[in-house]
């Protein structure tokens, strides 16, 4: 199998990012967008995913967090298309549901190449730390459409740290399933022979 990696640099007026990541690591991260509890949900990505990733984000955060975390995920996307090429070998597929306490998240998953995006659920709280709650599912639809993923993704629960964090490690799960490979496929997993 050849190195599923990827690096991705990003600048605009409003940010300048920097990511690498390695599919098949071990779950290592180096995270700094200058949010606290977003570093903390990449860190936990990497982790439960099980990918390599350094992430560097020199955001307008004298505006708010919009910026920083949508671009993020833009990144993060371009970076999971780029590591895994033909997609040839993998699962494609995967769901996960992942608890946090009371919070639950269901997360279901086709490495397509047709981005969709579908969430369901509420945060309970409207902040984090100086993350705007909201903000999690709009970083889950820059990364599908940026991926080439079908997403769907849903949240219940009372505590929004908790609601969120399930969701990073069910969508870090359902992708590193889905992005497995299967020692039985030569080819894409597509009748079309490409995704």
């Amino acid at each position: 199998m050849t190195d599923r990696t990827a690096a991705v640099s990003r600048e605009t007026a409003e940010t300048d990012i920097d990511v690498t990541l390695d599919v098949d690591g071990d779950g290592d991260s180096t995270v700094d967008t200058g949010v606290g509890f977003f570093d903390h949900m990449l860190e936990s990505f990497a982790k439960h995913g099980l990918f390599d990733v350094t992430v560097r984000c020199d955001g307008d955060l004298d505006i708010d967090d919009h910026h920083t975390v949508e671009d993020v995920g833009i990144a993060v996307g371009e970076a999971v298309a780029e590591a895994l090429g033909e997609k040839r070998g993998i699962e494609r597929f995967a769901d996960r549901r992942v608890p946090l306490d009371e919070a639950v998240a269901s997360v279901v998953v086709d490495v397509s190449g047709r981005p969709l995006y579908e969430f369901e659920g509420e945060f309970s709280q409207p902040y984090v730390g100086e993350f705007t709650s909201t903000m999690a599912a709009h970083f889950f639809r820059s990364l599908a459409m940026h991926a080439g993923l079908t997403l769907h993704c849903e949240v219940e629960g009372e505590n929004a740290h908790h609601e969120i964090e399930a969701l990073f490690k069910g969508v870090a799960r359902a992708l590193d399933d889905a992005t497995r490979i299967d020692e039985r496929r030569s080819g894409t997993p597509s009748t079309k022979g490409e995704l």
